[in-house]
Parts: C-alpha cells; sequence; structure tokens
C-alpha cells in the first residue's frame, strides 16, 4: 500500500508500535504496516495523532490534506535543506530560454503522442469519424513541434490539441453522463468531475515525486511560474493523463462502476458536480490499482509502476539540470 487514503469523516489515524491504526470511536477500521506507506492523503475530517505526525515528519513521508471532495489544503514538510544546490541548478536551467524549451516540447511531444495513442486504441475498435479526425490533428500537431522555439507558441499547441482531444473523448463514453467538452472550474457534469479529481490526485503523485528527487514542484518548464501553482508537478504529469486518469475514467463509466447516482450538486452558484462518498472510494480504488499497474517504463527499459515512473521522469529533470542527461525523454506508450 504505498499510499494511505483516508475518506472516513470523523476517523482518527493513530500510530501503534510498527501499525498506523485508523479508528472511528471504539471501532478499528483498518491497520496498515506503517514501513509500506510511502504517501498519505486525508479527505476532509479525519484527525492526526501527534506520534503520527512526528513518523511521517522524520521519515520524509508525503502527507496531503484536502477537502471531504478532494480540493487541495496543503501538505506536510519536513526540512529540505540539503537539495540546495540542485534548487539552484533548477532556477538557472528553466531560465535558460533554451533548456526551457527542449524540456517543454519534449513533454509536450510525450504528452501528444499518448492522447493520440489513447484515441488510435478506440479508432481500432470503431470509432466515429470524430475521433479519426482527432488522431489526424495530433499527429499534425506533434509534427510542429520541432519548428517552435518559445513557450507561448508551445502552449497554444497544447491547449489547441487539449481542446481536439477531448472533443473527441465523448465519443468513447458509452453512457452519456452530459460530458461535452472539458470544464475544470467548477466541472458542471459527472465524468468533468472524475476528470477533475483524477488529475488532482496525479499532481499529488507528481509533487511527491518530485520532493523525493529534491526538486522545487513550482518552478517548470512547459507550465509558467505562478504563486502556489506547481508547476513542475503539472509538467510532469502530462504524458501520464491520458494513460493513468482518463483511463481509469473511461473505465468506471464505461463498465457501470460510477453512474449518474453517484453524483450530486454541490451548494454553489456555479453549479458544480462531485461525487458522493461512495463514488470517492470507488474512484480512489480503481485509480490506486492503475497506478501499481507494473509495465515496461520505456525510458529505462525496466519494470516499473506507475507512481515509480513518475520519480523517474523527475529524475531525468534533475540530471538534465546538472548538466548530467542532454535530453529529456519523455513516457511514450504504444
Amino acid at each position: 500500500m504505498p499510499v494511505l487514503y483516508l475518506v472516513e469523516q470523523g476517523a482518527t489515524l493513530r500510530k501503534e508500535g510498527d501499525l498506523f491504526t485508523i479508528t472511528k470511536g471504539s471501532e478499528t477500521l483498518q491497520r496498515v504496516p506503517a514501513a509500506k506507506v510511502e504517501q498519505v492523503v486525508i479527505f476532509g475530517n479525519v484527525n492526526v495523532t501527534t506520534p503520527v505526525i512526528h513518523y511521517l515528519l522524520s521519515q520524509g513521508i508525503d502527507c496531503v490534506f484536502c477537502s471531504s471532495t478532494g480540493r487541495y489544503h496543503g501538505r506536510l514538510l519536513s526540512t529540505e535543506s540539503k537539495f540546495g544546490l540542485l534548487r539552484q541548478a533548477q532556477l538557472q536551467a528553466a531560465s535558460n530560454t533554451d533548456t526551457k524549451v527542449a524540456v517543454a516540447r519534449q513533454i509536450l511531444r510525450g504528452k501528444l503522442s499518448n492522447l493520440r495513442t489513447m484515441l488510435m486504441r478506440y479508432v481500432r475498435q470503431g470509432a466515429g469519424e470524430d475521433v479519426r479526425e482527432a488522431v489526424e490533428g495530433l499527429g499534425r500537431s506533434i509534427d510542429k513541434l520541432e519548428q517552435v522555439s518559445d513557450i507561448s507558441t508551445l502552449q497554444g499547441i497544447e491547449g489547441y490539441s487539449s481542446a481536439l482531444y477531448y472533443s473527441a473523448f465523448k465519443g468513447l463514453l458509452k453512457y452519456d453522463l452530459g460530458f461535452r467538452a472539458r470544464v475544470r472550474r467548477p466541472p458542471r457534469d459527472p465524468v468533468n468531475s472524475l476528470l477533475s479529481f483524477g488529475y488532482t490526485l496525479l499532481v499529488y503523485a507528481a509533487q511527491a515525486a518530485v520532493r523525493t528527487v529534491g526538486l522545487d514542484p513550482f518552478i517548470g518548464f512547459l507550465h509558467t511560474t505562478e504563486y502556489s501553482k506547481p508547476s513542475l508537478a503539472l509538467d510532469i504529469i502530462e504524458e501520464f493523463r491520458p494513460i493513468i486518469v482518463d483511463s481509469v475514467v473511461l473505465r468506471l463509466v464505461n463498465s457501470r462502476i460510477i453512474k449518474q447516482d453517484d453524483f450530486e450538486e454541490a451548494s454553489d452558484p456555479e453549479g458544480m458536480v462531485r461525487l458522493k462518498p461512495e463514488g470517492i472510494k470507488a474512484f480512489l480504488q480503481h485509480y490506486e490499482q492503475r497506478m501499481q499497474t507494473t509495465v515496461i517504463n520505456p525510458v529505462t527499459n525496466t519494470r516499473a509502476d506507475y507512481r515509480r515512473s513518475l520519480e523517474l521522469q523527475a529524475r531525468q529533470i534533475a540530471h538534465i539540470v546538472t548538466g548530467q542527461q542532454q535530453t529529456y525523454k519523455p513516457f511514450l506508450v504504444k
């Protein structure tokens, strides 16, 4: 269990010997060997005891705090002073236009290639003309990348290509849950709600990977550096969005594991749609199964699960900024 998700409202996480124990009132809900936990993600009103906090900090275990619906609040951080030189090199690399564009181009190449591969799988299964047209459009976008020498143009290609992909994504869904286009803030239909939730979880995982390597998650290459924006983590997840989150969402919807009844409208004027507690649990189960899937990593040619693969991509960034590696190699699926 690399990630311990705590979603039971009113529960308490304790440490008893070598075990994490989750209790609610007088009932013990779960016991987990502490040594097997690599990250803790807490949703809503869940208590964490002081001994648990001390253990997480001493072991460098990432702990993320979210609202009950998955909105990010913050995380526990232990000292990171040993990474000063690496982060200095990262800042210099991100400030160098040639390096910044070269890394961003390869990240975007990975994203667009994996989006295209995802759609091609459905074309082979008889998907409609809109999906085939999106495949062709993504191919043209990929061909343009080598000609680009500035970040703003790359971002323009990314925006156009994402819109093209999501316009075809609805054709991959077997059941109509109201999805017409990608709407992020707020998600106003069940599919957008699932996508947003999944991408948020993926950013948490990427931030943990980036911090494990010693990089600053707020200094990126493709994504702009802004206040409180984890730009590098957002860079890292681009190649993995379709093969992890989109894959999980399609499975949950097309297999009727999650249905319309698993959602509710939030009490806000913008019409946000969110998962109910049981739907959250189902999503987390399938998301974590996907993250723990072992594949042959196309960059290292070794066996690694997707969570470890995020870290391996972050390590490439570390090698590039310190001059140990020249070119970033995207994680490409076939």
